[in-house]
């Protein structure tokens, strides 16, 4: 098995290891993990993992699709934490693999761009990485204390994955999803599966308002049918429209410190949700 490498990363609590790979997928790629401020000073406390698509752009500066602009999700989660809002968690961001990300990330063919590969990435996840991490770290394995999130194409498939495994992951965050993909299927994999998922699994989905008229119809009609198939506003279902959000790092580093409050409170704040612009 891979292990941590010796490779600096931006902060002491980073841990990178490079190469990670499964039977599923072709490629090897890199994992980067987050743990919380009290990790090394705790060591009998277990901790709830949050699983990240894209993971070079959520806390180095040096790796990101963007040079310099990260999610700063480090920054955010150690504050959320220390404050008492977000409960301690491990968070892995998984690299994608830059050509074949469209495929890893789309849950079945689009007529004009292929992909498909969603329940392969699925089975990676389930099969090799999760049990990898859980042989790394101190987690918390059951499904209340599992995440997986990601923006864009990662929005999608973290989504896809959460309707498919809802056994697996029992938190989804759903940042500026591609509902567009292959017609809006995504919309047909939640009609099929939701009437069998008999505990929701409570959903973080937004859209910025400045990342176009097409990207918000679609991001409020998938809400409309997350409500739809049993999802309660401010239970199981956070949906919110950013004001001024637009489709990059630097408008979804300003939507982590919300969506981990929602998704993981903290022992302060288990009684209180994001009360703003609920829908």
């Amino acid at each position: 098995m891979q292990h941590e490498t010796s490779e600096k990363t931006p902060h002491p609590r980073l841990r990178l290891h490079a190469d990670f790979s499964s039977v599923h997928l072709p490629d090897p790629r890199d994992l980067i993990v987050y743990l919380p401020p009290d990790y090394d000073t705790n060591p009998d406390r277990r901790y709830p993992v949050l699983y990240m698509q894209d993971g070079q752009n959520l806390f180095d500066p040096r790796t990101s699709f963007v040079p310099g602009r990260t999610w700063q999700m480090r920054e955010s989660a150690d504050a959320a934490i220390e404050d008492g809002e977000v409960e301690p968690l491990i968070i892995v961001g998984i690299y994608n693999t830059g050509t074949r990300r469209l495929a890893e990330y789309t849950p079945e063919p689009d007529p004009k761009l292929s992909g498909g590969e969603a329940a392969a990435y699925g089975r990676m996840m389930v099969d090799d990485l999760m049990p990898f991490i859980a042989s790394q770290y101190r987690t918390i394995p059951d499904r209340e204390h599992t995440g997986i999130g990601g923006s864009s194409l990662g929005g999608l498939l973290s989504l896809f994955l959460g309707l498919h495994l809802p056994t697996v992951f029992g938190n989804l965050a759903v940042l500026s999803p591609s509902v567009w993909w292959n017609h809006k299927s995504i919309l047909s994999h939640l009609n099929e599966h939701a009437p069998h998922i008999w505990d929701r699994p409570r959903v973080w989905l937004d859209v910025g308002d400045h990342e176009g008229p097409k990207t918000l119809k679609d991001a409020e009609q998938l809400a409309r049918r997350l409500r739809a198939n049993g999802w309660e506003p401010g239970k199981t279902l956070h949906f919110e429209r950013i004001h001024g959000g637009t489709h990059d790092e630097a408008s979804w580093a300003a939507r982590v410190r919300p969506m981990l409050h929602f998704l993981f409170p903290g022992p302060r704040h288990h009684r209180h949700r994001p009360h703003s612009h609920k829908h």
